[in-house]
């Protein structure tokens, strides 16, 4: 079997990266500038992780964009061989599905539109997880029999949900940016019978916490542009 319909879509949730707008958790320890730069290293490993995963397993890389019109914006920061799909909440979805989850579920929603088997919504905030884990979740995935996958974030949230088909109940009622998305998630695919892998957890780096365990990790995907960009902000400033 070829095609779309063999393949896993693995979407980061792509943001054009602007500084002011981008990362202002991390600000401080970082200036809007560095927090813009960085999250722009962050899109360019994460597409280029999930382009490394493809070579193991059958995945199609996506950038999952917002808002409409910033291709020219997003598009330098990724992978070469990364598709594009609009994910800014626009589409119609049911009245309970509100904030991020509608961004969410519209590019579950496009991208296995394009005939993909199954699809993966990935955080922008993980640029070391580890290719294994992109691997495994299509391989879970793309595996016979209905099922998705989550992958839960040390801070209660998630960095993946993976799904076959388009499932509106797992992207309903969250508190959304909470501790309580995994759970609520998981409550979720209770509720419609769905069962749901689970994958090794990981962080993602959204405070001047988790920058400080990204900057002392050794662990993970090399994220050489992430990497790039922290030794550059750790230089001493001239005097």
């Amino acid at each position: 079997m070829s095609g779309p319909a063999a393949t896993c879509a693995i979407g980061v949730m792509a943001k054009a990266p602007r500084s002011g707008r981008s990362k202002t958790r991390l600000c401080p320890p970082l200036t809007p500038d560095q927090a813009a730069t960085l999250s722009a290293a962050f899109l360019r490993d994460t597409t280029a992780n999930i382009l490394e995963a493809a070579r193991a397993a059958p995945i199609a890389a996506y950038a999952a964009y917002a808002p409409h019109g910033a291709e020219t914006s997003v598009v330098p920061h990724l992978a070469v061989g990364t598709h594009l799909v609009l994910a800014d909440g626009s589409t119609p979805v049911p009245a309970s599905v509100e904030g991020f989850g509608r961004c969410l579920l519209q590019a579950v929603e496009a991208m296995l539109a394009h005939g993909h088997a199954a699809a993966c919504v990935l955080s922008s905030d993980i640029p070391t997880l580890p290719t294994h884990v992109l691997v495994a979740a299509a391989r879970i995935l793309l595996a016979p029999g209905e099922r998705g996958v989550l992958g839960a974030c040390d801070d209660g949230g998630y960095y993946i949900l993976g799904l076959k088909q388009t499932h509106a109940r797992l992207f309903a009622e969250i508190a959304w940016s909470t501790d309580t998305v995994a759970a609520a998630t998981r409550a979720r695919a209770r509720e419609i019978g769905l069962e749901l892998v689970e994958l090794e957890p990981w962080y993602d780096v959204d405070d001047a916490v988790s920058l400080a365990r990204l900057c002392a990790e050794s662990a993970g995907y090399a994220a050489p542009a992430t990497r790039a960009v922290l030794a550059r902000l750790s230089e001493p400033v001239p005097a």
